[in-house]
């Protein structure tokens, strides 16, 4: 049977800036980085550094994918509305903060949510990326209205 899972993809612009964005800003680690093949695939990964069971590969948008659907990822990422992460932190404030002085773009700040409290940011190729710090759900708790630039 299935006993999690150990691999998500993200789209990238760029992979070795990605890959150090990945590793200086958010504290990640690599764990591949591999040329294959004749035509120059490449293979990178990396994974928070308490849960390597989880590998975010760093992908560029090309084959298996066809042109139509690769062009339409290029276009989400220049636009910087793909979604693509879900993280979760102790503190999300001081996340907030922390990455706010290494120049993270932020698209929501803080935000008091019924799950926790919220902080939505993209990363170098224009993903969104939501941080939470998460709390036990109250279904009576009231929530702000959501950030309009999502």
């Amino acid at each position: 049977m299935i006993t999690n899972i150990s691999l998500v993809t993200v789209y990238v612009t760029d992979q070795t800036a990605a890959k150090n964005w990945y590793v200086d800003v958010l504290g990640f680690v690599e764990t591949a980085d591999i040329t294959m093949g004749d035509n120059g695939f490449r293979w990178v990964t990396v994974a928070h550094p308490d849960h390597r069971e989880l590998e975010v590969t760093l992908m560029l948008p090309g084959p298996p994918l066809d042109a139509d659907m690769a062009e339409a990822i290029r276009r989400s990422l220049a636009g910087g509305s793909h979604g693509s992460l879900g993280l979760t932190t102790q503190d999300c404030r001081k996340a907030y903060a922390e990455l706010t002085a290494k120049g993270v773009e932020f698209v929501q700040p803080p935000a008091e949510r019924p799950y926790g409290v919220e902080t939505v940011f993209r990363d170098n190729s224009g993903n969104w990326l939501v941080l939470v710090e998460p709390k036990e759900f109250d279904p009576a708790a009231p929530m702000e209205e959501p950030c309009s630039e999502l």
